[in-house]
């Protein structure tokens, strides 16, 4: 029995959530292996960059998960619930020349810190799993993989123009350009032509497509993201004869139905025929200085904006294939050598932007496709028409309804050797090669006499060598440090260079999911059985700005180590949330704003459970939380309120106890508000994570509990209904509250923990409502009688009885001047 003296009569969460952290510790209590006999689930948050302190989007974002987790484990399953460091990155190099240290402290002391504060929140993590990704031993694996990619054409080095970020010295990937601008820096990226490596994703870019469809879990959002950027395309390639030259413009199309219309051809700037079509003729200088002035232009824009059309006439003409008119070529600035061809064939009667191009440079307007009922007349045209219609100077295709001239069109091209169906992507190669230190090294070995080789395995790993370079500094890049470059070659063993471009930290997180499941294979980088035991993980949680290059990545790459033989699953994610940021003073949290909230202050203020709650409840997970310090007082409140009252019925007798009809009224309420609970929050976790309104309906349950503990003082015999009140709440709480109810259940002295217990059934019939009868009344007679539940609000209880069949034969035709409704007794309706 507990001595209720000894207990405060305020909870004090600075011992006993410590107590209880420790206690998970000693006992490796969240620790997991594989067991077939049980339902497994793996619930994973996007792991951190160790950037030195947690903010309150990653208390919100681990507090989610370790809710999920912990309600798994209570509904019986195996559950996977592990954390990491995704460790490697500029920001790391950034901040260790600004603290005049060498990255690998930096980021080891940020770990070390982190891992502190992440312990403080109490989270269900299986800590023996962990890993940084700037560890030999986690990227001697990424570096296997690699050489593997090689070996299987899927890595492979090129010259192209690249992103270049002058501020950050490195390359960006095409999806790490926002709007024109470094992801990382905000600076503007340019142009330039170099040497790298990149992963063949393209060959993938069909299945990425189709897997999307299969991806239910997903929110449609993010699904629309990924089908847009990998952007299939369908539609016709054929070459226009450049006159008077051997070479040819390819070209391609998704309105075939159009290119009877095409009145100019538009290239690139960059496009490699460009030289060629103006060298040695009047136009050289003048197109080759706009073409520079339009690059140069273009480091200043993004992609998407919507910036004026210019362009310049090479002095050159092409052939259309389909009726050998001649058209003009044209550099303009809108056409972009990244995607397609680099050329685009240009109707104005039927695309916009050729329109206006067309309008301002007096070139040809050429209706080919006419709406039902309406004549184009180009003189008249004030903008492009792009809707169907039914073709006309299109040869022997006039006539047709375009939708399926397009398809004719096409096979006229391919029986006549002038085009061929083809389908395309806007998703291009990505581009792995960064020119900075702190990242994995690219195992790849240049030799003068044998070329590119791979390194051999039994070499592997190949250290980042975290000694400072005396002449360079503490970062200074690879290529600078000839100690680690010069090498030999693994094929004929003479003077070779080693590779100096480091990966991308993306390919770190691509696949870092899949070593969780087995953290301490040593012969391999993954344990097939462990991985097809865990994977796929079936809750992911993270930001929405993951949407295109984390998780389109982590696609690609379980693709790969499906190919490779070292997983069974092609999808990595089942089920995916993205919750939304933390909002003050509405904005999001950031240093710059001054508008942070420090996670640690308030774990010191009012304990980690507090701010979970708090988290939890403020706004579902998908939404964007406001922050609201009353809101965090509210939540310490709550807790303590609880507190009091469980310890107020600590000493009391708690027998065994059945329900029977014969219970007391208040009793009875409670009981079925017990049930009702339950209901409702196994129901909002389970459909969609809305823990705001199961914490909702659990303080609903401890106002009934309150209410029925008034009388508890008078009549001790509706103990056994408060206690089993009580277990309900610490069980359904646990999840979001864990120090709090297992010390509560403690206090109680209920059996064993609450984190081992099962997740509560309820029983449907408890759960509804009494039934009542009602008295309906036309004018003030009785006219019929309802059974209604005892919780029916007053405008169902009106709709009810206006639709009862006794009661519309006497309102039928008649006009209704009013209802009036004593609640739980009658309703009269007065016509």
């Amino acid at each position: 029995m507990i001595d209720r003296s000894q207990l405060a009569n305020r909870y004090d969460f600075k011992i006993i959530e410590k107590k209880w952290q420790q206690k998970w510790e000693i006992e490796h209590t969240y620790q997991v292996s594989e067991d077939v006999s049980r339902r497994n689930y793996y619930v994973l948050e996007m792991f951190p960059y160790p950037s030195g302190r947690i903010h309150m989007g990653h208390v919100r974002n681990y507090t989610i998960g370790d809710v999920v987790a912990r309600y798994k484990r209570m509904r019986g399953f195996n559950v996977l619930h592990p954390m990491g460091w995704d460790a490697f990155g500029l920001p790391a190099e950034n901040a260790a020349q600004k603290n005049n240290t060498h990255p690998a402290k930096w980021t080891y002391e940020n770990i070390d810190y982190m891992r502190d504060q992440l312990k403080e929140l109490g989270l269900s993590y299986d800590w023996k799993r962990e890993f940084a990704t700037c560890s030999p031993d986690y990227y001697r694996w990424e570096q296997k993989l690699f050489i593997e990619m090689y070996h299987n054409g899927l890595a492979y080095q090129k010259i192209t123009t690249v992103n270049w970020c002058e501020t950050c010295q490195t390359v960006l990937a095409n999806e790490q350009v926002i709007d024109g601008t470094c992801w990382r820096c905000d600076d503007q990226v340019e142009p330039r032509n170099m040497n790298g490596w990149f992963f063949k994703i393209t060959d993938y870019a069909e299945e990425l497509l189709a897997d999307l469809n299969t991806m239910s879990g997903w929110p449609e959002k993010v699904v629309t993201m990924q089908k847009n950027w990998i952007g299939k395309s369908s539609g016709l390639a054929c070459d226009f004869q450049i006159e008077g030259l051997e070479q040819t413009l390819s070209i391609f199309t998704t309105r075939p139905d159009t290119i009877f219309g095409v009145t100019f051809m538009s290239i690139a700037p960059e496009h490699p025929l460009l030289e060629i079509l103006i060298k040695g003729t009047r136009h050289e200088k003048e197109v080759t200085d706009f073409a520079q002035q339009i690059l140069t232009e273009k480091k200043h824009h993004s992609l998407e904006e919507d910036i004026e059309k210019k362009g310049i006439f090479t002095g050159r003409y092409c052939i259309n294939p389909f009726n050998s008119e001649k058209v003009p070529i044209f550099v303009a600035n809108f056409v972009l050598i990244e995607y397609g061809t680099g050329a685009v064939m240009a109707v104005p009667a039927h695309d916009q932007r050729d329109f206006e191009f067309a309008r301002k440079y007096n070139l040809p307007i050429t209706p080919v496709v006419l709406p039902d009922g309406i004549e184009l007349k180009p003189a008249e045209m004030e903008a492009a028409s792009t809707v169907p219609g039914t073709l006309v100077s299109s040869g022997s295709f006039t006539g047709m309804d375009s939708i399926d001239a397009q398809q004719s069109i096409i096979s006229f091209a391919e029986k006549n050797g002038i085009g061929s169906a083809y389908v395309t992507y806007r998703l291009r190669d990505w581009g792995i090669s960064r020119q900075r230190y702190w990242g994995t090294p690219i195992p790849m070995i240049h030799c003068e006499s044998c070329g590119v080789q791979p390194v051999a395995v039994d070499d592997l790993p190949i250290i980042l060598p975290e000694d400072s370079d005396k002449s360079s500094g503490e970062c200074a890049p690879l290529n600078q440090r000839p100690y680690f470059y010069n090498t030999t070659c693994p094929k004929c063993f003479q003077r070779a260079r080693r590779e100096t471009d480091t990966m991308d930290t993306f390919v770190e997180s691509s696949w870092y999911f899949a070593r969780f499941t087995c953290p301490d294979s040593d012969d391999a980088p993954l344990d097939e059985p462990k991985s097809d035991y865990w994977l796929p993980v079936d809750q992911y949680i993270g930001g929405v700005e993951h949407a295109i290059l984390h998780l389109l990545y982590s696609r690609f790459f379980t693709k790969v180590l499906r190919d490779l033989g070292y997983l069974k699953v092609g999808e990595p994610f089942s089920n995916l949330l993205t919750q939304g940021m933390v909002i003050k003073d509405g904005a999001k949290m950031s240093k710059s704003k001054g508008n942070v909230v420090d996670p640690d202050q308030l774990i010191k203020q009012y304990g980690a459970d507090t701010v979970r709650l708090f988290s939890l409840f403020a706004a579902p997970p998908e939404r964007d939380l406001e922050w609201n310090a009353q809101g965090v007082e509210g939540a310490s409140r709550f807790l303590n309120r609880v507190y009091r009252h469980i310890v107020t019925f600590a000493g009391r007798d708690r027998t065994e106890y059945s329900f029977d009809d014969q219970l007391a009224k208040a009793n009875r309420d409670l009981n079925r508000k017990i049930h009702q609970t339950i209901k409702k929050v196994t129901h909002d976790i389970e459909t969609n994570f809305h823990f705001n309104t199961a914490i909702s309906a659990v303080m609903e349950l401890f106002n009934t509990l309150l209410s029925v503990s008034d009388d508890a003082h008078a009549n001790q015999a509706d103990t056994p209904i408060v206690n089993e009140a009580i277990r309900a709440i610490l069980i359904l709480l646990s999840p979001m509250v864990p120090h709090f109810c297992a010390e509560m259940w403690s206090i109680m002295e209920f059996d064993s923990t609450v984190d081992r217990q099962n997740w509560p059934d309820y029983d449907e019939t408890i759960a509804q409502e009494d039934l009542l009868t009602i008295v309906v009344q036309v004018n003030g007679k009785v006219r019929s009688r309802l059974q209604a539940a005892a919780d029916i609000s007053d405008e169902t209880l009106t709709h009810q009885a206006l639709e009862d069949s006794n009661i519309q034969r006497f309102i039928e035709g008649k006009a209704i001047k009013k209802t009036i409704v004593v609640k739980k007794k009658l309703v009269n309706i007065v016509v």
